[in-house]
């Protein structure tokens, strides 16, 4: 049901129309902020982390990074017309000297979050909204709940890795986009899609935005965990670490209901802790018996996915989904659990789910009656790579790498799984980013070597493996192209080349079979 009869256009800069500039000592109030005197009666507009996006009526927000610290532009963002800078006691030193409007936090990140969700009328508070978090599953489960919300009848807003969408539809955006933005787009984004006429918004929470405090300011209707595997390590450094921020979002302050996988052990961690707090109430899903929500049995359908038996709560479904595989189960499994805590019909939502096609998430490319079944998978962590293979039947081929400046001690792992489950392991390139390519594939190499009976190939470049694995692949078999998923493109020395798996893969395989065009 669309909640605005009307709705507002959509702007490329993602802003919303229409709503008034706010003082700056209005929308600090009862926050750790200092203002100087200039700050005072400032009148706030927007709020913009990079100083070239600032104009008239912007407060600029200056954090450390990894590199410099964003103080060092503010000169340039007050010249473009901020009207003040946000910054911590560091950054205020910086400019100590410049005689800039200054409001000084402690931890500007969480002051941040809280002056956007009041500069653009806290719109999250009028939607229905649902985060999700989790090592895999994240992307599937969030299309999952947004198209049997879009069946149920809801206009529903979605934020995640493959980008905005409102209505089922891309948003324009000139912005790039990660799985979750900064506190300073994200509230603006929810005031967008509110003034577009959603009525939810359907939401993954990284990791690292939790750490970072960008879903400070909201409180979620419903939070729901996938699982946790090995990932983020680079940022987090333990895996202690990794979980402590995802259970961030589990607090009765962060959301209202949890929806926890606890045949995961860490989410029967995170369980035992709500238990002995009392608060968020929450409700277990998985495959164990013991299961508010249970998946009973499941098989393949036609059509390529899944028909799913399941207890919800007590109450019998029978449903198909359009993704193969046991973790897409439990995917769906956690979807149903969150729009019937949700109080959703789910007579009228769960149709929809035969309908949710997700992007790079075991997409599968279809190539002819004559062709092997390829799918391509966003699968990045050995539990990923190990879930997308289980789901396959036949002789199973994948192509696989592993990121470059990201976490390296899952290389070998990831090469392990893939040579445990597949009867050929190709490995090649996938962002190689500032690093060299040839290393990162002797680190997944070394990982799938010495398995008897499995062929490991270095496929080298990405467009060499895909034909290499075009070639040897027979009808009956399954290739599973692993790690990119959606992406358009690849990330080498700081440059992205256009590179579609889908679209090489199609490419490549009309060159080889050209009688197979137009079957």
């Amino acid at each position: 049901m669309n909640s605005t009869d009307n709705p507002t256009p959509i702007n490329r800069a993602l802003r919303p129309v229409g709503l008034p500039a706010r003082p700056l000592n209005e929308l600090c109030a009862g926050l750790d902020v200092t203002l100087s005197p200039g700050a005072l009666q400032a009148l706030v507009g927007d709020v913009e982390l990079d100083s070239r996006a600032a104009g008239p009526g912007t407060l600029y927000i200056a954090l450390p990074g990894t590199r410099t610290h964003g103080a060092r532009f503010a000169a340039q963002a007050v010249a473009h017309g901020a009207v003040a800078v946000l910054t911590d006691p560091v950054g205020a030193g910086l400019v100590s000297g410049e005689k800039l409007p200054l409001a000084v936090a402690p931890d500007p990140r969480h002051a941040m979050a809280v002056i956007a969700a009041r500069l653009f009328g806290h719109p999250a508070r009028e939607m229905l909204m649902i985060g999700l978090t989790g090592t895999n599953g994240k992307t599937t489960t969030a299309f999952l709940v947004e198209a049997a919300l879009a069946a149920a009848g809801h206009r529903v807003g979605t934020i995640g890795t493959i980008g905005f969408r409102l209505g089922g539809q891309p948003l324009p955006s000139a912005r790039t986009t990660i799985t979750t933005p900064e506190s300073s787009d994200l509230h603006a984004l929810f005031a967008v899609m509110r003034q577009g006429g959603a009525d939810a918004v359907v939401m993954e929470a990284s990791s690292v935005a939790l750490a970072q405090k960008r879903v400070d300011g909201l409180r979620f209707d419903i939070a729901a965990f996938t699982n946790l595997g090995r990932d983020h390590l680079d940022f987090h450094k333990t895996q202690e670490a990794y979980f402590e921020a995802k259970a961030t979002l589990f607090t009765a302050a962060m959301c209202r209901q949890a929806v926890i996988n606890t045949d995961d052990p860490w989410g029967r961690i995170l369980a035992g802790r709500a238990g002995r707090a009392g608060r968020p109430p929450f409700v277990s899903t998985g495959f164990d018996p013991a299961r508010n929500y249970r998946v009973l049995a499941w098989r393949p359908t036609p059509g390529g996915g899944e028909h799913i038996e399941m207890d919800a709560a007590g109450r019998p479904l029978s449903f198909d989904i359009a993704l193969p595989g046991r973790y897409n189960v439990a995917n769906a499994a956690t979807c149903v659990a969150i729009l019937d805590r949700a109080g959703i019909d789910l007579d009228a939502a769960l149709p929809g789910l035969a309908r949710a096609q997700v992007p790079g998430r075991m997409q599968h490319v279809d190539l002819g009656p004559q062709a092997p079944r390829v799918y391509v998978d966003f699968a990045h962590t050995p539990q990923a790579v190990e879930s997308a293979l289980a789901a396959l039947p036949g002789r199973r081929i994948v192509v696989l790498g592993a990121g470059g400046d990201r976490d390296r001690a899952k290389r070998e792992p990831m090469g392990r799984v893939a040579a445990e489950h597949a009867d050929v392991v190709i490995v090649t390139d996938d962002n190689p980013r500032s690093e060299d390519p040839a290393a990162i594939r002797a680190q997944v190499l070394a990982g799938a070597q010495g398995h008897r009976g499995v062929q490991v190939l270095d496929g080298q470049d990405r467009q060499h493996a895909l034909e290499l694995a075009l070639a040897m692949a027979q009808p009956g078999d399954a290739l599973a192209v692993l790690g990119k998923g959606h992406e358009k493109t690849q990330e080498i020395e700081g440059v992205l080349h256009p590179f579609d798996d889908v679209a090489v893969i199609t490419q490549l395989w009309g060159r080889m079979h050209p009688e197979s065009k137009g079957h």
